[in-house]
């Protein structure tokens, strides 16, 4: 039995020397770094320092490399113009979307409209979430050290102790509570702000100078401003507002938490454990994906699927007749199908980052936290004397919740990366779009597509601008007719009208009739020459199909006066009903619209015909110098017509109507025909002259029609 004892008795020395070799190392190393713990500690201090310096200066190398690439970018399209680069510079925006310097820039432009001052309550409700972040920090901290004295008095076996420290963590809890209610609250509350600030600041430009026109007729850089309008703005504030929260308050522990860690385990460690972590989050930071460019990505491809439904909602009824419900729907797919693509890869793209993004949060970071706890336990730091079993429970426990604390707090920070990223796709679509509306606003378009044709003459002639001045009569002097997408119509047209004189405007479609209005109007602005008009509340514009607000009966009338406007005018509901009666529409305030306030969708309420008169109501209402009236009556009757024109004319209303109707001939002194091909002829309308001519021309058309049937005939009479 000897021999065989002999042999574990063999191992269990060796095991026992390895131990006492191992411990002994750990002595050493421990005495080694003891005696140069000072030098090691600067060490890591001065490593960290440079390192976060190294960081700082590669991120604005990177920024002024991407500068340079995008100016060479520009640099190398020969021939491209301002009008012609707008989409592509939109381009390069996009794909440089992420944390740089055209983001600080554009958020700090926002920051600006959303806090535009020191004693906004924006900036009070920020001192306040500020305040309870950091009371929210505190009392962590409090928890930390209770959990460790209750685990102590556990430890101990000491009952009043721990019912006393229960009854302390109970009291403890109604200020957390509170705290933590109050965060929300503040969040949410910053977060409705900002959108109130941002929206007011858009609608303010948006509905201002036509902009709601110009930026979609002669600006295509914004394709669906309603969706950033609606929803980017939303998700803009709801990100800001989470992000300070997501930032400030792990600040706020880190600097508290490492506080209370340096006092209880040592500067040096803690450091050590800051150096780890940072290494850690810059190996995270080059793997994290270019969310921010994804995130404005999904944002153009979501507001592009709401147009497709939208455009189909606006034109149901001639899809319809087209029977164009299939080609619709495969429409419909194929953006639903883009969007939900590019969603389903970056749901792939942030599960494989989630996955390394938990490693090192959870794992790796609490790993290093239970190496750091345990220090007091097994190593008596210099200084301070050693402790008894309960008090190095103590110890731990505190440490680890403080420690469980600040991990959440680094992975918030470094999770919060990600949000600033996407952050900064939001920042971008918002920003864009007040860039896009200031230019607009100013006058200044950008079209991505013009016509093919001439495309570098049309280019140059949509930069060029012409006179406008205000003044009593209309006059046009060379004014160029030109389509947003560099169409000349009409190379120079020039006429003038006095008040007084009647306008008929006639000519094929496409010929510039409505652009002439536009211009006139002050839609379209003036490429050149010289335009005289009055200011445009003396213009009053009827459309073929009339907008009908949503609103009530009178606001159709009114529209876009309100109720109190219309009061200071000093028009009652009776002579809204005296108009009305002149229009035949009277009989619809008693038995359709309840007196003027019964509020429908009168677009579907009403025929087109009456949805005309009404529209000649407004007209009536508002007594304006000049009305242009283009083919607004081609639903109403001769008589209702006529009606029309003779109650415009009593009212001293100059007309400018578009019109084939011949009927209407007679109400005008006055012709403007373009014939198309870039001509026209202005001339004074003799309209019974003109009717004897018009019809002695279809005679003769009638008869040039017959000729050819009349040379057959003749030809076979000829081999009777």
């Amino acid at each position: 039995m000897a021999p065989n004892q002999s042999k574990p008795v063999g191992l269990g020395t060796s095991a026992a020397v390895r131990a006492r070799t191992i411990r002994a190392i750990i002595s050493q190393l421990t005495a080694m770094y003891l005696r140069n713990r000072a030098g090691i500690t600067r060490a890591i201090t001065i490593t960290m320092v440079v390192g976060l310096a190294n960081q700082i200066r590669r991120f604005i190398a990177r920024q002024r490399a991407a500068s340079a690439r995008a100016d060479a970018a520009r640099a190398k399209r020969p021939g491209t113009t301002s009008a012609a680069r707008g989409g592509e510079s939109d381009g390069i925006k996009e794909e440089r979307i992420g944390l740089n310097r055209e983001f600080i820039r554009s958020l700090m432009k926002l920051l600006r409209i959303i806090m535009p001052g020191w004693r906004t309550k924006e900036v009070w409700l920020l001192i306040c979430h500020t305040f309870f972040l950091i009371a929210r920090t505190m009392i962590s901290l409090q928890v930390a050290a209770l959990d460790g004295a209750i685990v102590k008095a556990m430890v101990k076996g000491n009952g009043r102790e721990f019912l006393m420290r229960l009854v302390h963590w109970m009291l403890l809890s109604i200020p957390a509570t509170y705290t933590n209610s109050r965060l929300v609250w503040h969040q949410s509350a910053l977060a409705m702000r900002y959108r109130t600030r941002l929206t007011e600041h858009i609608h303010d430009r948006y509905l201002s100078n036509l902009t709601f026109y110009t930026i979609s007729a002669l600006d295509d850089r914004i394709r669906n401003p309603e969706q950033l309008i609606a929803t980017d703005v939303a998700k803009f504030s709801d990100n800001l507002a989470d992000l300070y929260s997501n930032l400030a308050k792990p600040i706020f522990d880190l600097t508290i938490y490492t506080w209370s860690l340096t006092r209880s385990v040592g500067g040096d460690g803690v450091l050590f454990m800051a150096f780890l972590v940072q290494v850690s989050a810059a190996v995270l930071q080059a793997l994290t994906p270019p969310f921010g460019k994804f995130v404005a990505a999904e944002q153009r491809l979501e507001g592009e699927f709401r147009a497709q439904h939208s455009r189909l909602i606006d034109h149901c009824e001639e899809v319809a007749l087209y029977a164009g419900h299939e080609a619709e729907k495969d429409t419909l797919d194929k953006g639903y199908f883009t969007l939900i693509k590019h969603v389903n890869y970056l749901l792939r793209r942030r599960f494989y980052y989630g996955i390394v993004e938990d490693f090192i949060f959870k794992y790796f970071w609490g790993a290093l936290g239970l190496l750091l706890c345990s220090i007091p336990s097994f190593f008596t730091l210099p200084g301070r004397a050693a402790l008894s079993m309960s008090d190095r429970t103590e110890s731990f426990v505190t440490n680890r919740r403080i420690l469980q604390s600040g991990s959440d707090a680094i992975t918030r920070i470094m999770s919060s990366y990600k949000q600033v990223v996407e952050l900064a796709g939001f920042t971008s679509r918002v920003s864009s779009l007040l860039d896009v509306l200031e230019e607009v606003n100013a006058g200044y378009f950008k079209k991505k597509h013009i016509s093919g044709s001439g495309t570098g003459d049309h280019t140059a002639v949509l930069g060029r601008r012409g006179v406008a001045i205000e003044s009593e009569d209309i006059q046009f002097i060379d004014v160029p007719i030109i389509s947003p997408n560099g169409d000349v119509l009409v190379p120079a047209l020039s006429f003038s009208l006095k008040q007084g004189e009647h306008l008929l405007v006639v000519g094929p479609n496409g010929c510039g009739k409505s652009s002439m209005f536009r211009i006139l109007g002050g839609l379209w602005p003036v490429y050149g020459g010289t335009v005289r008009k009055p200011p445009a509340r003396d213009i009053f514009y009827i459309p073929q199909r009339p907008y009908l607000s949503k609103g009530n009966f009178r606001q159709q009338i009114i529209y876009p006066d309100s109720q109190q406007a219309m009061q200071q005018k000093h028009v009652t509901d009776a002579d809204l009903l005296s108009i009305l009666r002149i229009l035949e529409l009277d009989d619809l305030v008693d038995s359709y619209a309840d007196r003027f306030d019964e509020v429908r969708e009168w677009r579907d309420a009403l025929s087109a015909g009456v949805q005309q008169r009404i529209a000649m109501a407004r007209l009536f209402y508002h007594r304006p110098r000049y009305a242009i009236l283009d083919e607004c009556t081609s639903s109403v009757p001769l008589d209702m017509e006529k009606v029309m024109y003779d109650r415009a004319k009593a009212l001293g209303i100059t007309l400018m109507t578009v019109s084939h109707r011949r009927s209407l001939w007679k109400y005008h002194t006055h012709i403007l025909q373009f014939d198309g091909q870039g001509k026209y002829v202005f001339t004074r309308l003799d309209a019974d002259r003109r009717l004897k001519l018009e019809e002695e021309k279809e005679e003769l058309e009638a008869m040039l029609r017959s000729v050819p049937e009349i040379e057959r005939r003749m030809q076979e009479l000829s081999f009777e």
